[in-house]
């Protein structure tokens, strides 16, 4: 049965709230798991190490438009049986890269991949805003983050570990185990939570309506972009990292995952504690804050690899400050984007999901476009993700005051 009234979210974990954050945690895996054998797939498939990092491009681009996609369709026909098709074409996507041998196979079979991966970006926070309110959707959103950011931290160390017994095809093997996981769990568990009255047709004229006035509706774009600047940080950071560490400050690749999770564990730190102060400050005052705050210590960081003094330390250092804020901007931003869209929540969840991957597609395109032998890449891409970020976060704050 559907979920027609919005719940409290309650002390306790509730089981449709983790399986939320594991269709969530897909995409992460698909991204991260596969960074340390980047070097390893260039040396196979016969290609440059920018190539592989395109690769993850292609897959945030494919992620980009696909969510244009399950947003109306979620919005038609129920939440479960869009993200029952999504997860089958991304185990079908998962299990043909294993057979690749070219570098533009990898990356067609990355954008399919993509395709079906974005259902679990999409219908989650659909989800999520079907049963609670804004409040308690934020604390939602920011215990997901519990749950998928265990992702990035366990996926390159077993990434980096799988390579020292086997080959990068082998990494494909487990993600392929994990979509089809999911797909299993989500058929036997996962109830529609989509209300009778908040069908919408799918016809071209209202999804193009829907979308246009979300587009026009300044604090959803604004929030939006917030939160998507900040992902693009994230995804420059992500596709920079390991040429950034592994042959610019010469970290082994098996340690390479070691580094990412402390990242990832400054970033699921930070959520949880952005949720319990949400019981005492308001999503606004929390972004506020971290916007801040997070701008500031990117801005020290572009000084210190401007200047030549940045170091491993000084890089990780800012990395990690860097993924502390970002614990508390995604989830109160996304809140907030949704807060007023209780009629289009498939589409609005789509429309904000798109903005992120493209916004970190082209980030990291950036960042796999400039050869440089330092970490001045990663660092400026990063710096000037943030600083939209924070002028986004400043106009959706000032209009919603």
């Amino acid at each position: 049965m559907p979920h027609s009234t919005s719940r409290h979210l309650s002390t306790r974990l509730p089981s449709w709230l983790v399986l939320m954050g594991l269709l969530t945690a897909l995409a992460p895996l698909a991204i991260d798991m596969y960074l340390p054998a980047f070097p390893m797939i260039a040396a196979d498939l016969h290609t440059s190490e920018g190539n592989i990092e395109r690769t993850l491009a292609s897959y945030l681009f494919g992620m980009a438009l696909a969510q244009l996609f399950y947003g109306p369709v979620a919005d038609r026909f129920g939440r479960k049986i869009p993200l029952l098709f999504g997860l089958s074409l991304f185990s079908i996507a998962s299990f043909a890269i294993t057979f690749t041998h070219q570098v533009e196979h990898l990356m067609l079979w990355r954008i399919a991949q993509a395709f079906g991966g974005a259902a679990g970006a999409v219908i989650p926070r659909a989800v999520i805003r079907d049963q609670l309110e804004t409040r308690d959707a934020a604390k939602a959103l920011s215990l997901i983050m519990l749950i998928m950011g265990a992702t990035p931290i366990l996926a390159p160390i077993i990434g980096g570990q799988v390579l020292l017994f086997s080959n990068w095809r082998s990494i494909f093997y487990i993600i392929t185990s994990c979509g089809v996981a999911l797909l299993l769990a989500s058929t036997l568990f996962m109830r529609e939570t989509l209300a009778p009255a908040h069908i919408t047709p799918l016809h071209p004229k209202i999804i193009l309506t829907n979308y246009k006035e979300l587009i026009k509706h300044r604090g959803f774009l604004f929030y939006s972009l917030a939160a998507g600047f900040g992902s693009a940080g994230m995804f420059a950071y992500i596709s920079g990292s390991p040429r950034t560490f592994i042959s610019v400050f010469e970290v082994p690749p098996s340690w390479f995952g070691f580094l990412f999770g402390l990242n990832a564990f400054c970033l699921i730190l930070a959520s949880q504690i952005g949720a319990r102060l949400l019981n005492r400050y308001t999503p606004q005052q929390l972004l506020s804050v971290a916007q801040n705050t997070q701008l500031t210590i990117v801005m020290i960081g572009l000084i210190c690899t401007l200047l030549g003094i940045i170091n491993i330390y000084g890089v990780m250092a800012m990395l990690m400050g860097f993924m502390a804020c970002q614990g508390f901007i995604n989830p109160n931003a996304a809140a907030l984007a949704l807060s007023a869209q209780g009629h289009r929540l498939g589409v609005a969840s789509a429309l904000m999901g798109t903005l992120q991957m493209l916004c970190g597609a082209i980030a990291g395109l950036a960042v796999s476009s400039w050869q440089h032998q330092s970490a001045l890449p990663l660092v400026t891409v990063l710096t000037t993700c943030v600083t939209i970020s924070w002028f986004s976060g400043r106009t959706a704050l000032k209009q919603s005051s």
